[in-house]
């Protein structure tokens, strides 16, 4: 027999059916699997504090301690404490104003370096500023520094030799455990906000070593104990990159302030490696004065020319800047040092502080954009709104694409800055740069400039120098041709200077 049941009939059976089993369903909602479209990430990936130490930049070095007195680079570690004798209390204030006058956004301090001479408070050797019998040695360095630092709205962190030549204990596994993990510790509690721990490649070798006077080689790969290290400065200082030794921020290569006109964010030295599966930013550190990293009686600094051709050829080249200006025996910055760093500020404001692309008669469009999501969109326009979290995009597969900034009237030019949008990784391989001083003729530009790689910034000096500003071109339009890219190309920023 058969049998039919009314459609009011079904319903109310399977509103019985829901509430009998109503322990073991739930509703679950739907939802598409990109509904913002967004482009699918380029392996490797920076890390959130990865991303914010890029874009620190620029930023001061200070090498000073127990050397600045000694006239020596390399302490051998059987230094009298009371050879530091600052004859004025030191400054770090001073240091950190001063670099943040030349457009710096942090600073650096070296307050132990291979000498094992801290100048800090530690519980681990009497080898301090304690020990010292000049007043003036009892500054306390890295609390004065990170003070300032905070009240300057500046970043900052600690320089901490791995290696000591003072310790009687280098060489075992009491250094590690009792003295130099606890010395980490003790810097870390100068502040949680800190941006970057910067540890020397230079580890093992001769020594004072308590009065041994003798060799001492380790494996650093190991010795260290750095996973312990990492994980425990990350769980304090979530913000803090351990350069150096961490694997999250590499040595560019040389000491001379250059990086690699092609240079990616993974690999090593000073163009990186297009397949490296780990992201690694690269940090170029140059000395800005004709000595050694320490202050030396009779040094001298950088002209302006060599300072800009620094910033050109790292900050300009997907690399960041870290530039050491030594304090002198008074814990000061030498008077000419900060009137060059004032001079470099300013020259960095009236040549890369104006963006021409934000101006309201700038027009910008793509020959190929991705169709927008849900609520994020991928304009052109993006690229010129003044905000780094928005971005253009080209749809996928598209590698091949091309920019057009364009005014209504011709606008005085010297360079262009391109700003990829890294979260979702590195992409441009080959690009070019074409100018137009009529909005109709386009001619090359940039002369001798290898243009591949972009990465978080890279700045392309029209005239092709590093070093001489020259007098611009008189120009109504630039094209950014992006030849090719591991994936579809994304800008966050586009800027003309």
């Amino acid at each position: 027999m058969k049998h039919f049941y009314t459609l009011a009939a079904f319903v109310a059976a399977s509103a019985i059916g829901v509430m009998a089993h109503a322990d073991s369903f739930g509703l679950v909602q739907q939802s598409l699997a990109n509904p913002e479209n967004e482009p699918a990430p380029v392996h490797p990936l920076p890390s959130e504090r990865q991303i914010l130490w890029n874009e620190t930049e620029f930023y001061g070095f200070f090498h000073y301690g127990m050397n600045t007195f000694t006239g020596k680079e390399w302490g051998y570690g059987n230094e009298r404490e009371s050879i530091y004798a600052p004859t004025q209390k030191p400054n770090p204030r001073q240091w950190l104003e001063a670099v943040k006058a030349a457009g710096m956004k942090g600073g650096i301090a070296v307050v132990k370096h291979h000498d094992g001479f801290c100048l800090w408070p530690t519980e681990t050797t009497t080898h301090s500023i304690m020990s010292s019998t000049s007043e003036n040695a009892k500054v306390n360095i890295p609390e004065e520094f990170a003070n300032a630092a905070r009240d300057l709205d500046m970043k900052y962190g600690f320089y901490v030799s791995p290696w000591d030549r003072n310790s009687a204990y280098y060489g075992t596994d009491k250094y590690v455990s009792e003295v130099f993990l606890r010395q980490c510790y003790e810097l870390c509690e100068y502040g949680h906000d800190q941006f970057e721990m910067w540890f020397d490649g230079a580890n093992g070798g001769d020594g004072y070593y308590g009065g041994a006077n003798d060799t001492r080689s380790i494996d650093q790969t190991t010795y260290y104990d750095i996973p312990n290290l990492r994980d425990s400065v990350h769980k304090v200082m979530p913000n803090c990159v351990m350069w150096g030794v961490g694997g999250e921020a590499r040595w560019i290569g040389n000491e001379a302030g250059w990086a690699g006109e092609t240079n990616w964010a993974a690999g090593s030295g000073t163009s990186g490696d297009e397949n490296g599966t780990v992201w690694c930013a690269g940090e170029s550190d140059a000395k800005a004065t004709s000595a050694g990293w320490f202050w030396h009686s009779g040094q001298s600094v950088r002209s302006l020319n060599e300072l800009w051709k620094f910033y050109m050829e790292t900050v300009g080249r997907n690399a960041t800047l870290i530039l050491n200006f030594p304090p002198d025996q008074r814990g000061l910055l030498p008077d000419a040092d900060v009137a060059r760093l004032k001079e470099f500020g300013e020259a960095l404001k009236a040549r890369l502080g104006t963006d021409l692309a934000l101006r309201d008669d700038c027009t910008i469009t793509a020959t190929a954009t991705r169709a927008n999501g849900a609520t994020r969109t991928y304009d052109a326009k993006n690229m010129i709104d003044g905000d780094k979290e928005t971005y253009w995009a080209a749809p996928d597969g598209v590698t091949d694409v091309t920019i057009e900034l364009l005014f209504p009237e011709r606008v005085n030019i010297h360079y262009v800055a391109l700003q990829e949008y890294i979260r979702l990784g590195q992409r441009v391989k080959d690009f070019e740069v074409t100018v137009s001083p009529d909005g109709e003729q386009w001619l090359p530009t940039a002369n001798g400039v290898t243009t591949t790689t972009v990465g978080y910034k890279r700045i392309i000096p029209l005239n092709g120098s590093t070093t001489e500003y020259g007098s611009g071109y008189n120009l109504r339009g630039v094209r950014i041709h992006v030849k090719d890219a591991k994936a579809c190309p994304l800008f966050h920023t586009v800027s003309i200077f």
